[in-house]
């Protein structure tokens, strides 16, 4: 039954990791829906926080299935290795559009 997508891992490693990617895509989405409480208030800034969270998540969402064949076919290659690129990029996205808030929390002015 492992075989059916490719790979004989019996752990399903890919679709585990398929799935956290989906969870953070989808807590993207969440936080560009509370960045636009901030649209009253903040205006452009608002929206700039709103697209870029929903630029991430479409990035993320869009590379699935190439990631996921990667990861099978490393588990058939038995020679798996971490996508540090990916990882550090989504990294360094949220901490960015972390700071990007907390500007706007502490230093933009409120009408």
């Amino acid at each position: 039954m492992a075989w059916v997508h490719g790979h004989g891992d019996p752990g399903l490693q890919p679709e585990r990791t398929s799935l956290a990617w989906s969870r953070t895509s989808l807590a993207l989405v969440v936080a560009s829906a509370m960045f636009l409480r901030w649209l009253p208030t903040h205006g452009w800034y608002a929206v700039s926080l709103v697209f870029s969270a929903l630029v991430l998540a479409i990035a993320i969402n869009s590379t699935q299935r190439r990631r996921y064949g990667r990861g099978s076919a490393t588990i058939r290659q038995e020679a798996g290795r971490a996508s540090v690129g990916a990882v550090l990029t989504l990294a360094v996205a949220v901490v960015a559009l972390s700071a990007v808030g907390i500007v706007a929390v502490l230093v933009l002015p409120v009408p």
